[in-house]
């Protein structure tokens, strides 16, 4: 994984993903360089990035400018640019232009979850992968209902991270943000 700290960031967008929460997804996604992924709300490219260094092909989507232009800075500083297409717009209009995939990760969605887990899970091969990230309740929800009712079956995990920082006195342990990643396989029949 590389580290945090060898992500360009700037304020206007948020992350990148911590990488303890871009090793988890690395682990679900099962990513080989056979694969083609579709990273819905790259933000800052983080694993997008981690993707690209697995995957045969990496499709990045976020309807942001500055989203877009910082996730091109990070392909270029991590040499991966070559194996990812990058994509500014909505997602529900890209996706419907993609052909099959192997891997669908989101972590952005605008509010149009639910729609693109339906369109995702259309152009998903058969034994493919959705993990979604969520920070929000409401998210977390909907990804689970909405991964149901496609007849996939949800694994929820609920990560709480704390990392040391060395004080004068001792050690200090700071939490990060609670994130959900919720994961499902498509069924092979």
């Amino acid at each position: 994984m590389i580290p945090d700290e060898n992500f360009i960031c700037v304020p206007e967008v948020p992350g990148p993903t911590k990488e303890e929460i871009r090793c988890l997804v690395m682990c679900k996604a099962q990513i080989t360089n056979n694969d083609v992924v579709v990273d819905v709300g790259c933000g800052s490219g983080g694993i997008t990035v981690e993707s690209a260094l697995r995957a045969k092909k990496v499709y990045a989507i976020d309807k942001k400018t500055d989203a877009v232009k910082l996730t091109k800075d990070n392909l270029i500083k991590h040499k991966v640019s070559g194996k990812v297409q990058l994509m500014e717009g909505d997602a529900l209009e890209i996706l419907d232009d993609l052909q099959s995939f192997d891997v669908l990760l989101v972590g952005g969605s605008s509010g149009d979850l639910p729609l693109i887990l339906s369109l995702g899970y259309e152009k998903l091969k058969k034994g493919g992968k959705i993990i979604v990230l969520s920070i929000l309740l409401e998210t977390k929800v909907e990804a689970v209902d909405t991964l149901k009712k496609l007849g996939m079956k949800p694994e929820i995990i609920e990560i709480f991270i704390a990392k040391g920082k060395i004080m004068s006195r001792g050690t200090m342990m700071k939490g990060r943000n609670p994130i959900t990643i919720i994961s499902s396989v498509k069924p092979s029949k």
